[in-house]
């Protein structure tokens, strides 16, 4: 049997998590990732946004956002940049490393949008520019998922 998911969201409730911290990359995020889910069928109604102060924080509150019940799938969107000291390793992978394990332990989809770059330039390129948007790209991963795993579990 192969189960293949579709990019159709109608009764998706969504939630996103978003770091404020590099608002101007993650605000171009955001807009990309609802820019996808209402394309692909979510009601702007059934999207939610939980706001973090940054990186550091999403694995928590994406956590809160699938033990709530609430959402077919969570979404989680930041920007880490890389400085002049090593504050970026340990940011990145602690946000990294949680969303991960939540996604692995969890029936709901979770989606990683989390920017890890080492410029200002290459965050930009990756929110909307150049490369496309990495907001949009996970909203679809979500998408795809959230069906998959419909598939899978026969609902």
């Amino acid at each position: 049997m192969k189960f293949e998911g579709s990019l159709d969201g109608k009764g998706l409730r969504v939630a996103l998590v978003v770091g404020r911290f590099n608002a101007f990359v993650t605000n171009r995020l955001r807009e990309g990732a609802v820019d996808c889910l209402t394309r692909h069928g979510v009601c702007e109604d059934d999207i939610d946004e939980i706001l973090v102060p940054g990186a550091f924080e999403i694995p928590q509150a994406a956590s809160a956002a699938v033990s709530s019940g609430r959402y077919g799938g969570v979404l989680c969107l930041g920007a880490v940049i890389r400085g002049a000291t090593p504050h970026f390793d340990f940011v990145a992978g602690e946000c990294v490393r949680g969303v991960s394990r939540l996604a692995a332990g969890s029936s709901v989809p979770v989606g990683l949008g989390v920017l890890t770059t080492d410029t200002v330039e290459q965050a930009v390129e990756r929110a909307g520019s150049k490369s496309g948007n990495k907001g949009w790209d996970a909203a679809l991963a979500v998408l795809e998922m959230a069906s998959v795993l419909k598939h899978v579990r026969g609902d």
